[in-house]
């Protein structure tokens, strides 16, 4: 928690510093209101007093309570301003690490769990530091003025606030050592039910599909029960507090009163002037208040107490966001430093996933000449995709280089990088817009593209027909997901995006499977034509989509078993014959 303090900016110490003469001011006025209430204790028991006198004292602690009232005000406004630049802070530092993050760290923490940590955890954070300036210090000002102001009244009564203020201390030590663990799980429980009811959403119309509702639902029971009973388990232990709060405030006026009516009887009964039981009253009245203060402050702090151990967890999984830096360093050539155009190279290049025992790619080299197709294929689980997310360094090698343009990735800033490539992934994404946003979201200058760029990049991608017949045309709203498109749409538009940045190199991840085959053909054609100097660099699963490349690289279990063209390796390669005759007849392929 301490660390995540120092991230309070110097404005934002300045406003802790005027919330401290603020707070200062508040408990001293606070603790000036018994002292006039002795005032009007002595006058209502002296002869001669007037109502005027007693008006007098009264509306001194009028004035101090409404001026207690603003103080809290002005601190309560300086702490939120605190708290809300801290939590702006947070969001900001939790957000662009995440940003910086390779996949192998995403896949670390979870999507659920990020979500979690950058909103709720974050939020237990605020609350803290809202509720703790204003508590944790008034608490300590308060039961220590006050303390010092009755010290010497007696040391019976002092005796018994002691006693009080022990009883309470190791009521909260009690609850709080209860507690604590449970804190701890809470928030991964929260991560849990997150992960459940996100899986939910995305997969609903599956769940619809194999009447899936109940199975889902008992998921989310499980999950939101688990989270249920653990927050049950700890309010029931707080619930405590507010009781032993109250017994001990009202035990300690008992005791108080008890005490006081004892020292009060031995005393000797004075002059009305000065009477040794007059005073002795006044002092119990005084010593009252002044125990009642100290019991609230200590009430004060039991509310930090409740609220401490769950921000302190919460505090401990934002550092671990911020503090976790990405496997992925950047380098530092820009794009000036190519000694080729358009090439990219593996040179024994071997990957192996950080939790897995073994190689997804072992030995694999290749070299993709500037405006080449070269072609991926594979069964299920070869290693495809994995040696794509090589080139734009989603993950890094573990021997081996990759080299695009002859300069090793590594040694690329991730910028000029990915300015070189349009990565088109397997699973297309639509970000909540228009149809031209999502098309000009991967040009430089992000939306400055001409319409006529844009629509030049859909009709290589066959998207032109479809967006003109959307009366909105590339103003047509995409919703979130692209929910809104269908695959094959949303397939065409991720190509288009790619190629209107038209980069030297485009990778397709299996980015033709939601086409059918016409639009496959024509699509490739084009591709073809109109991208003629682009290097292309495609993973598929069917071999109609890949028949004409350049070069096809076949995979079997991470390793490079055949290389050529198609009529290559349909006269010697076993493995891509049984890919091949499992698709298309003999005729076909001839």
């Amino acid at each position: 928690m301490f660390k995540i303090l120092k991230k309070i900016t110097g404005k934002e110490l300045r406003y802790v510093g005027i919330s401290l003469i603020f707070i200062v001011i508040q408990v001293y006025l606070d603790l000036k209101l018994p002292d006039y209430m002795s005032k009007v204790t002595k006058l209502i028991q002296e002869k001669g007093t007037t109502v005027s006198q007693i008006f007098d004292e009264g509306r001194w602690m009028v004035l101090c309570a409404f001026g207690s009232l603003v103080a809290a005000v002005i601190v309560g406004f300086f702490a939120a301003k605190v708290a809300a630049g801290l939590s702006r802070t947070l969001r900001h530092d939790v957000y662009h690490q995440v940003s910086e993050y390779s996949m192998a760290e995403i896949n670390q923490f979870s999507t659920a769990s990020l979500i979690t940590r950058s909103t709720n955890d974050i939020t237990q954070v605020q609350m803290i530091v809202a509720m703790g300036l204003q508590l944790s210090i008034k608490a300590p000002i308060t039961a220590v003025w006050a303390i010092m102001k009755i010290a010497n009244k007696s040391w019976e009564w002092t005796t018994a606030l002691g006693a009080a203020v022990l009883f309470l201390l190791v009521m909260i030590s009690i609850i709080v050592t209860l507690a604590m663990p449970r804190f701890k799980i809470i928030q991964k429980l929260t991560d849990k039910l997150n992960s459940v009811t996100r899986e939910n959403l995305t997969g609903i119309r599956v769940v619809r599909a194999y009447n899936a509702q109940k199975y889902q639902t008992d998921k989310f029971e499980k999950a939101n029960d688990d989270i249920t009973s653990t927050n049950l388990f700890i309010q029931r232990a707080m619930a405590f507090m507010m009781p032993m709060m109250s017994l001990v405030s009202s035990g300690l006026s008992v005791a108080v009163y008890l005490i006081g009516a004892t020292i009060i009887k031995a005393a000797s009964v004075g002059t009305p002037a000065n009477s040794p039981r007059i005073n002795l009253f006044s002092d119990m009245v005084v010593f009252t208040s002044y125990g009642m203060q100290v019991v609230m402050a200590f009430m004060m702090l039991t509310m930090i107490f409740i609220m401490f151990p769950r921000a302190n967890v919460s505090a401990g999984r934002i550092n671990e966001v911020i503090d976790t830096a990405s496997s992925i360093k950047n380098g530092t050539k820009d794009g000036s430093a190519a000694k080729e155009v358009g090439t990219v190279e593996f040179k024994n290049v071997y990957f192996q996933y950080a939790d897995a025992s073994e190689h997804v790619l072992e030995g694999v080299s290749f070299k993709a000449n500037k405006g080449e197709t070269v072609a991926f294929i594979g069964s299920t689980g070869s290693g495809k995709s994995t040696l794509i997310n090589l080139i734009p360094r989603y993950y890094d090698v573990t021997a081996g280089q990759v080299l695009v343009d002859g300069v090793n990735v590594k040694e690329y800033t991730e910028e000029a990088l990915h300015d070189k490539m349009g990565f088109i992934p397997q699973k297309p994404v639509m970000f909540n817009g228009t149809i031209r946003s999502n098309l000009a979201f991967g040009t430089n200058a992000h939306g400055d593209m001409s319409d006529e760029d844009l629509m030049a990049a859909a009709r290589i991608a066959q998207a032109e027909e479809f967006i003109l017949k959307n009366p909105e045309g590339l103003n047509a709203e995409v919703s979130q997901g692209g929910l809104n498109l269908s695959g094959g749409q949303k397939q065409r538009l991720a190509i288009a995006r790619a190629i209107a940045r038209k980069p030297e190199i485009l990778v397709f991840d299996d980015s033709f499977s939601a086409l059918d085959y016409k639009t496959d053909r024509v699509l490739r054609d084009t591709l073809k034509r109109e991208t003629a100097e682009t290097t292309k660099l495609i993973v598929a699963q069917r071999i109609g989509t890949i028949i004409d490349a350049d070069q096809i690289i076949v995979l079997d279990k991470g390793k490079v078993v055949g290389r050529g063209t198609h009529y290559e390796l349909m006269a010697s390669n076993e493995v891509y014959q049984e890919i091949a005759y499992s698709q298309l007849s003999k005729e076909e392929l001839a």
